[in-house]
């Protein structure tokens, strides 16, 4: 007959001989990632990393939460609009990328999708420049977006009927 453990759920405590294995396991593997870090350092793995030799540069005396944050966009070149500016700097650009759209239904999502945008905008607190660019009419862009397509596709047939036809290296004449 087995002993039934008192508290449902819960492991027994392991033997007090196991805790010492533990222990000495934890203290082999610190040794072993030093001994790893040491030969690393005798091949010259670490001589040629990005910063070797330069100071570690402003530590700054107060804590900055938001540190790695601002080093990355430093070091990805972001550029964090409020906003305002990205939705204004989005609706010049926003024919353009509606011209790359293939369909309707999906020109109608992307101008819902940045009315919603901006009516959002509208309700919260501004951050930066007012917000000057008012939603689009759905339908009124969509109607755009048709007629250029319209050119684009008249002018397509256009080129094409302008220039001679290919002949196919099987109808060449020698």
């Amino acid at each position: 007959m087995s002993e039934e453990d008192p508290r449902p759920g819960t492991r027994p405590d392991p033997p007090p001989d196991s805790r010492a294995a533990a222990a000495a396991r934890i203290a082999q593997q610190q040794t072993w990632v030093d001994q790893q870090i040491r030969v690393a350092m005798e091949r010259g793995e670490f001589d040629d990393l990005p910063g070797a030799g330069k100071p570690l540069g402003d530590l700054g005396t107060g804590h900055d939460p938001d540190w790695w944050l601002k080093k990355l966009v430093e070091r990805e070149r972001l550029v964090v609009l409020p906003p305002s500016v990205q939705l204004r700097k989005e609706d010049a650009g926003l024919d353009d990328r509606l011209d790359t759209l293939p369909a309707e239904r999906e020109v109608r999502a992307a101008v819902e999708d940045f009315n919603q945008r901006v009516v959002a905008a509208r309700y919260r607190v501004p951050e930066g420049p007012p917000l000057v660019t008012m939603p689009r009419d759905v339908e009124e862009t969509v109607a755009a977006w048709r007629l250029r397509r319209d050119a684009r596709i008249a002018a397509r047939r256009t080129a094409r009927t302008a220039e001679p036809p290919r002949r196919r290296w099987w109808q060449r004449r020698r």
